[in-house]
């Protein structure tokens, strides 16, 4: 993420400040959404009602954007999609080196740094994965889990602008992960050039590819913020290694039960 635009998970870009700014405002937001997180998972969702006018936005964003993106994306063939999607893989792997280091996975780090030396030189700047033919699978995390891992909570649930669904906890990740990117001091310049464009296309391209998947949750649910709210929480979860996937329950869903229907 270098250059004047960054991504959040969802794909947006937004606009990158000089560097003392990005710092300033990186110890003030983490400041004050760890002091939120420290008070622990709520019972609700506090935060419901601006959530979801953000949910509806996003969800605009992604009826007039992102999905017509994706649909175009989906038509392309896989010798146009797939070199994208591995560039933008490969240069999202330096902070995930950095991430696994902090959490103490060496690991994971290690694989991280093999995968991405041989795929930037093997696999000219990541274009193709020959790390990945070697059995060599990218270990995926991010500041967000570094947090979990240092034993910070998760806070309430958010859905930021542009960025779609996250956590208090996850936010802070977020914003960490933009400013700190290991990948602007390792000199590969064509890398960083490009990095951000591989990455807006790769949303796309995931978009597409999971295309029928999101309409069902974004057009055709009963309730949208909902579903995505137990998605995102549910995914979150198990990724982290906190729950397992089928014994999940929504935080913030209905945790009442009437005795009465419970003894028929």
């Amino acid at each position: 993420m270098r250059g004047e635009t960054a991504l959040g998970k969802s794909g947006y870009p937004v606009v990158k400040l000089p560097a003392t700014l990005r710092l300033s405002g990186l110890m003030l937001a983490t400041a004050a959404a760890l002091s939120a997180c420290a008070r622990g998972p709520n019972s609700d969702d506090p935060f419901e009602a601006t959530n979801r006018r953000v949910h509806d936005f996003n969800t605009e964003l992604d009826r007039a954007f992102l999905r017509p993106a994706g649909q175009l994306a989906a038509a392309m063939p896989p010798v146009v999609r797939e070199p994208v999607s591995n560039f933008a893989d490969n240069v999202a792997l330096p902070g995930m080196v950095l991430n696994g280091l902090l959490q103490g996975n060496v690991a994971g780090a290690a694989t991280n740094t093999f995968r991405f030396l041989i795929n930037s030189t093997w696999g000219l700047l990541g274009i193709a994965d020959p790390a990945g033919d070697m059995g060599l699978a990218a270990q995926d995390t991010d500041f967000g889990e570094t947090l979990a891992v240092w034993g910070v909570p998760a806070g309430a649930y958010l859905e930021l602008p542009g960025f779609g669904p996250s956590t208090q906890r996850d936010a802070v990740g977020e914003l960490v992960d933009f400013v700190i990117d290991p990948l602007d001091r390792l000199g590969q310049q064509a890398m960083t050039d490009y990095g951000t464009l591989a990455r807006v296309a790769d949303i796309a391209i995931k978009r597409g590819t999971f295309g029928d998947t999101l309409d069902s949750i974004l057009y055709e649910s009963a309730d949208s913020y909902a579903q995505t709210r137990l998605i995102y929480l549910q995914n979150r979860q198990f990724d982290l290694g906190q729950a397992a996937d089928d014994a999940y329950v929504d935080p913030y869903g209905d945790t009442y039960i009437d005795p009465y229907e419970a003894q028929q």
